[in-house]
């Protein structure tokens, strides 16, 4: 994607009405988790593998800074701003780091929408397996999570620049070593 191209508008457009389909998701999940489900109750979906529940987390994943809430606030912020100020270096022109930095800017928006308006984020999807239990999360982490898993495995197949891996593949420049 040439920077500033009718594609790169168009990518940065799919990508970020996709975030913002999460983040409504996101909210519109914790809404009726609210409504719905009293706090610390389970629900049982699949037996021995999968509850709904209502839990709240005035800290960061799994529970650090219960007790300094404000830290994890300001480093979502932090990274939030930092994310969309640097997004065209940070995708390096492939489409999908665009769709995987902005699905982690919406579970950023979604998490800190809870902090502010709850004061603490809401979690509900529980998986858990004989005597193993993964910590409640919510839809904002899953975006997160796999924001950063599709950006992790596109780095490790796509070049840093993609301008540099084109003048690769027509021979202009040598491969650096």
């Amino acid at each position: 994607m040439p920077p500033g191209s009718r594609r790169e508008r168009r990518v940065v457009l799919a990508a970020a009405v996709f975030a913002l389909l999460l983040a409504v998701l996101d909210q519109t999940t914790k809404i009726l988790v609210l409504r719905n489900i009293e706090l610390h109750e389970r629900i049982t979906v699949i037996p021995g593998f999968f509850d709904l529940t209502h839990v709240t987390n005035k800290g960061a994943a799994w529970g650090m800074f219960q007790n300094l809430p404000w830290i994890p606030f300001g480093i979502s912020i932090a990274a939030f701003v930092l994310l969309i100020v640097f997004l065209r270096k940070l995708s390096a022109g492939w489409p999908e780091r665009c769709f995987a930095l902005l699905m982690v800017a919406s579970g950023i928006v979604g998490n800190c929408t809870d902090r502010l308006w709850h004061g603490a984020v809401i979690d509900f999807l529980r998986f858990y397996w004989d005597r193993f239990e993964w910590p409640s999360f919510n839809v904002a982490d899953s975006a997160i999570c796999c924001g950063v898993t599709l950006f992790v495995v596109s780095s490790f197949f796509r070049p840093d620049n993609k301008s540099e891996a084109k003048k690769d593949d027509a021979g202009d420049t040598a491969k650096p070593a």
